[in-house]
Parts: C-alpha cells; structure tokens; sequence
C-alpha cells in the first residue's frame, strides 16, 4: 500500500511540474512573448512572469535588442561601369513584436535580402568617385531605402555601414598612377610659387639697391667676406665697373687690362 501510494505522489507532483511548466513562462527584459490561443494571436507579454493555459496556449519569444547583420559581398557595376565588390552590415532592431512575427516568416533572413539588393541598386547608380569619397552619404540612402522596406515588418533600422570597397587590380594601379601625378602636380605648383616670391623679394632688393649706392657697397663688401672665410687657395674677386674704368683711363691700355683683378691666396695647412 505504501509503495503504491507514493509511486501516486511521483506520478501527482510530475503532473503538476509539467503543469506548472506549461503554464509559467519568464521573459527577459529585452523579450517579449508573442502568445497564440489556439492559433489565434491573443498579445505580445513580458518582461516577467507570463501565465499561459496549459496545452492550449503556444508562445514565441521576439528579442528587442539590436542585431547586427552582415551583408555579404556584393559584386556591383557602378555608373561609370567599374565593377567592384561591396560589403555592408546592417543594425536593426525589432520595435514591434506581433508584425515580426505575423508579418514575415523570418525577418532576419528577409531584412538581409532586402538589404542585398538595395546595396547593388543603391551603389550601382553612383559613379567609382562618389563609392570611394562619398560613403556616409551612400549609407544614409541606404539605411532610408532599407528602413522604408521593412518598417511594415516591426523593424527598425538604426544603421547601415560601408565595410569595404574591393577595386580590380588593374583599377588600383591606375588609381595609383593618378595619385602619383596628383602629388607631382602639387609639388611643382609650390615650387613655383616659391620661385615667385623669391623673384618678387629680389626685384624688390634690387630696386631699393640701385636706389641707394651705399647698400650696394656695403652688400658687395659682405660678400667678399664670406667668400674670404672659405678655404680656398684663389679667390677671384670682381671690380666694380666704376674702378675698372679707372683703371683703364690711368694706364692708358684698356685692351690690355682684364675687367678682374686676380687675387691669390694660400689657404693655411
């Protein structure tokens, strides 16, 4: 009697554990519980404790968290007919439980097919340029076009981001060459703005010069001490012209008398 009577208790407190377990359901914070009454959708609960009618309520678990999506590698002809290969990731998140459930089969796998073929129409109508320099732009419109596709599904698109760009090599060469002769442009346009303002500061030190004799002396004098400090073992040093005329009118030969003066000098061991 003993044993059958608890062999009953076993059966009674396993009835009621599956029971209980058919009743009681927790949902996290970030789920909620899609509940169907005999198929017939009766509301979305949670978070906490979700009491369901035992055989006859089924439930489906929705999570609200952000989900990131990796869109895979798409190849894409762009306007100016460059093909190149795009990848992007899609964040998304579920706003409304009842229409991701009700609304579509699988709306991970439908958001990403939405998203695949948005990223060829998107990018195929802009030219390599903009792909390459103008991708915050080509994000936005993607994540309007995606976002304005899917939001009947509960859906919400926070963002959508260009991971890579991936260029034929025989593009990436000549992208290369181009940047090349870009950098070469540059530089001899400084070059010759430096040129010209150095012609600029000295045709405005010649001017001041020739407007005052005495600079002209005391710069020509600089100049043959600099050269003096050299260690050189000749130093040829020009007269001015006024001396030489000087010279040619006290010696009588110009034709003999060179318009230079050599001056030599051993430099010391």
């Amino acid at each position: 009697m003993l044993e059958y009577l608890s062999a009953q208790n076993i059966v009674i407190a396993a009835a009621v554990i599956a029971l209980l377990a058919n009743m009681l359901r927790v949902a996290r914070e970030y789920e909620r519980c899609v509940v169907f009454r005999l198929g017939r959708f009766v509301g979305a609960k949670g978070p906490g404790l979700v009491f369901l009618i035992p055989f006859i309520d089924r439930i489906q678990k929705v999570d609200l968290r952000i989900h990131t999506d990796d869109i895979p590698s798409q190849d894409v002809i762009t306007k100016d007919n460059v093909s190149v290969t795009v990848n992007a990731v899609v964040y998304r998140r579920i706003t409304d439980a009842k229409a991701s459930v009700l609304g579509v089969e699988d709306v991970a796998f439908a958001t990403s097919q939405v998203a695949q073929t948005a990223l060829r129409s998107t990018l195929g109508r802009a030219d390599l340029n903009a792909l390459l320099t103008e991708q915050e732009r080509l994000s936005a419109d993607l994540q309007t076009i995606i976002a304005r596709q899917v939001e009947d599904w509960g859906v919400a698109i926070l963002s959508v981001e260009i991971k890579d760009v991936q260029l034929p090599e025989s593009m990436k060469r000549a992208l290369a060459r181009r940047a090349e002769a870009e950098r070469e442009r540059r530089a001899k346009v400084i070059h010759a703005q430096g040129e010209l303002a150095a012609a600029r500061r000295l045709s405005e030190s010649a001017a001041v010069m020739s407007a005052q004799p005495t600079a002209m002396q005391l710069r020509y004098l600089q100049s043959i001490t600099e050269v003096a400090a050299e260690n050189n073992t000749t130093t040829i040093i020009p007269l001015p012209t006024e001396l030489s005329d000087l010279l040619r009118l006290l010696t009588g030969r110009s034709e003999n008398l060179a318009p230079n003066i050599e001056v030599a000098r051993k430099a010391d061991a």
